[in-house]
């Protein structure tokens, strides 16, 4: 029998943790007509006022050829359009539509709803101590193997010794 208990993992926690924000968003996105993946494209969108869709697929850590479908199905639904760039005509520029300014604010209260339910109970300085150790992990395993890890913050290291 194998000897690893992969509930306890990190991996497993973090991949699970992860799949209830995403099932969360979704729930509340639902009545609004789009996905987590589709509010990212506009979060994205609305901070960085357009995008192509190579900075888009970086910008949200996917490939390409999955955000081609999710930028197809916005563009068919009125959500965002595609114009041309005016540094490189061959590429396409995204920008919202004139449709999400009135749902913006709901979008937005949406997210705010799952984040009030995954922060209950967490202290704003656990919840500063967990996004820092989140985007750490981020790092990490987004740095080729065997790469040396970034030494801890101070406030990490002395108040996380585990």
């Amino acid at each position: 029998m194998f000897r690893y208990d992969f509930e306890q993992s990190l991996i497993y926690r973090v991949c699970t943790a992860s799949q209830a924000m995403e099932k969360a968003l979704n729930e509340e996105l639902a009545p609004l007509g789009i996905t987590h993946r589709q509010w990212q494209v506009l979060g994205w969108l609305a901070l960085e006022g357009g995008l192509s869709q190579a900075e888009l697929a970086e910008r949200m850590r996917v490939e390409p050829p999955t955000l081609a479908g999710i930028v197809e199905r916005m563009e068919r639904d009125g959500w965002l359009e595609r114009a041309p760039c005016p540094e490189d005509r061959r590429k396409k520029r995204l920008t919202p539509t004139d449709r999400v300014g009135p749902v913006w604010e709901a979008i937005a209260s949406a997210a705010r709803r799952v984040r009030a339910r995954a922060a209950e109970g967490f202290s704003e300085a656990e919840l500063n101590w967990l996004l820092d150790a989140l985007e750490r992990i981020r790092s990490n395993v987004s740095s080729p193997p065997n790469h040396p890890a970034p030494a801890p913050t101070p406030a990490f290291a002395e108040d996380h010794r585990r």
